[in-house]
């Protein structure tokens, strides 16, 4: 078996409607994996057609992030038809005020979509993962885990507390023989960017910082998610990995 072969695997990834989840369940997919996407979206029709040509099963499991009760049964849904090996937690949401002028109830919003629920997915299924002994998680944090962004607090405030609950859980769980890392993506050129692709002078400066010359692709990110759910990631612990295109490097 390859390292980095998944086959037999369940995988769930929240938010696989477009871009990175998207990007993230086609690569598990092609690793072998079946995939659950959870999320209140259709499942596109992409990733419907590689399911059925990499003769892997996909389901869509319904889910409101910001309902702690939606998420109870989604994860109750999700593992009737069997465990779950492979949690990445993708969806999240950002909204953009000046600081100054942050309305409470969109900060509350924004913590409860990145990090409540995240950590209400990683307690549902994490349980199972504990029992058996085994199990991967990986968690979608941002450069804003390092940095603070601009017009961005309460995303680069639940940013951070991905990374830290990344660390926190790594602690607890790695010797009980469940993995838990995170993804950093730098710079991707996705729904949630659209505001700074937008802006031709702060596009240009982002674009300019970055050592690869572009900003990410969705696709991009698939390859470092499949290797931390994969055997060549099990001495892989507590990780804050960047997928970055060398922007912390710089």
């Amino acid at each position: 078996m390859s390292a980095f072969d998944l086959d037999g695997l369940t995988a769930v990834v929240t938010g696989a409607s477009r871009g990175i989840g998207a990007a993230i369940a086609g690569g598990m997919l092609r690793a072998g994996a079946d995939v659950i996407a959870l999320q209140r979206g259709e499942v596109p029709q992409e990733l419907a057609a590689l399911a059925v040509a990499q003769g892997r099963r996909l389901r869509q499991v319904s889910a409101d992030l910001s309902s702690e009760g939606s998420i109870a049964v989604a994860i109750n849904d999700a593992l009737a038809t069997g465990p779950v090996d492979i949690l990445v937690n993708n969806a999240g949401t950002q909204i953009r005020h000046d600081s100054a002028a942050f309305p409470l109830q969109d900060f509350d919003a924004v913590m409860s979509v990145n990090v409540r629920a995240l950590f209400q997915l990683c307690q549902g299924f994490g349980a199972g993962m504990l029992a058996r002994g085994r199990g991967k998680i990986i968690n979608l944090a941002s450069l804003l885990a390092f940095q603070g962004g601009l017009r961005v607090p309460a995303y680069a405030a639940s940013k951070g507390a991905v990374a830290q609950l990344t660390k926190a859980l790594c602690n607890e769980w790695a010797p009980r023989g469940v993995n838990v890392n995170a993804i950093a993506p730098g710079y991707f050129a996705t729904e949630m960017n659209e505001a700074l692709i937008a802006d031709e002078a702060r596009s240009e400066s982002i674009s300019s910082r970055i050592p690869a010359g572009r900003w990410g692709e969705a696709e991009d990110i698939a390859g470092a998610a499949v290797f931390l759910a994969s055997p060549a990631a099990d001495y892989v612990h507590g990780v804050v990995l960047p997928v970055d295109g060398g922007w912390m490097a710089r």
